[in-house]
């Protein structure tokens, strides 16, 4: 029999859901003081909302946040330039890198923060064979920490069932034995752990040290227009990291997730936004990755992609 869900998991997958719409898919005459970015209303992302609060305040540019429901739609907007970034998964922007969209990753949106939950019953990562496991999307560190914890026991990506699910979708499907197990953008790991219908198998350090995730992108168009706005969105987008000590991130999160203080007391245990910037020898180490796995033959260099100076 299924488990009846709480309220605040439908609450919460409402809140993922709702997307903005009308003026924020569209360029308007007074935009020249305004930066447009896309975010999932996630952790992951809580330095751009973090920092959507204070630049005005210092500069006088203008952050105008644009919710997306799912990658898809929020990668949509990204790639034809309805948006001038983005806190996205670093690996899709990777990918439409490769396919030729003008985009730079400027900063990193978060460390570690990711973690493997299980149901109860799956004591280490060699009960997962024969097993199904959900990720948000195949192009993610997502993907990429499932084949990392399979590696420990010996095991790869063929010894286990895949399936793709919304983030909103994964406690319950957990819970209801659909899957056995997934990774996804925080709070959602938290969820499940906190409904206690799974545990934690893995956090990211454990599995990959300075893993690589979600990161902050800039449209090559916003970059070369308006170079000294995107400097100083930059700048400022950093310094928000370093202020989101724990007690900051959830004031934030509690004021854009709609999520429960034990949710996010589990959730912000494991994710730190301090050190933003994108070293080579970090983002090397993801793309070695991303082609050991089979996410990308030839993801972009280091210097074509990303953009730590201005």
């Amino acid at each position: 029999m299924k488990k009846r869900l709480p309220a605040f998991i439908i609450s919460a997958a409402l809140a993922f859901s709702a997307v903005s719409c009308g003026k924020a898919d569209s360029k308007n005459k007074d935009d020249a003081n305004t930066v447009k970015i896309a975010y999932l209303p996630i952790t992951h992302s809580l330095a751009v909302l973090e920092e959507a609060e204070e630049l005005e305040k210092e500069s006088g540019l203008k952050v105008e946040l644009v919710k997306y429901g799912s990658w898809a739609e929020l990668l949509d907007a990204l790639n034809s330039n309805r948006v001038d970034g983005a806190s996205v998964l670093i690996e899709l922007a990777m990918k439409s890198k490769e396919e030729g969209i003008g985009l730079k990753a400027v900063a990193l949106g978060h460390r570690d923060g990711n973690v493997i939950v299980v149901s109860n019953d799956i004591g280490s990562a060699a009960d997962l064979k024969g097993k199904t496991f959900a990720i948000p999307h195949r192009q993610s560190s997502h993907n990429i920490l499932l084949n990392d914890a399979l590696a420990t026991a010996g095991l790869n990506i063929g010894d286990v069932n895949v399936t793709e699910l919304a983030p909103t979708e994964m406690p319950s499907a957990l819970a209801s034995g659909q899957i056995d197990g997934y990774c996804v953008a925080e709070p959602f790991g938290a969820m499940g752990v906190n409904l206690g219908v799974g545990k934690v198998l893995f956090s990211s350090e454990e599995l990959w040290e300075e893993s690589l995730c979600c990161g902050l992108v800039l449209t090559d168009k916003f970059i070369d227009e308006r170079h000294d706005d995107a400097k100083s969105f930059v700048e400022s987008y950093k310094a928000a990291g370093n202020a989101l000590d724990k007690e900051k991130a959830k004031e934030v999160a509690k004021k854009y997730l709609n999520q429960t203080d034990e949710v996010l007391d589990t959730s912000l245990q494991w994710i730190s936004y301090n050190d933003l910037d994108i070293t080579e020898e970090a983002y090397n180490a993801l793309a070695e990755k991303v082609k050991a796995y089979g996410l990308s033959d030839n993801p972009p260099a280091y210097a074509d992609f990303v953009k730590n100076d201005f």
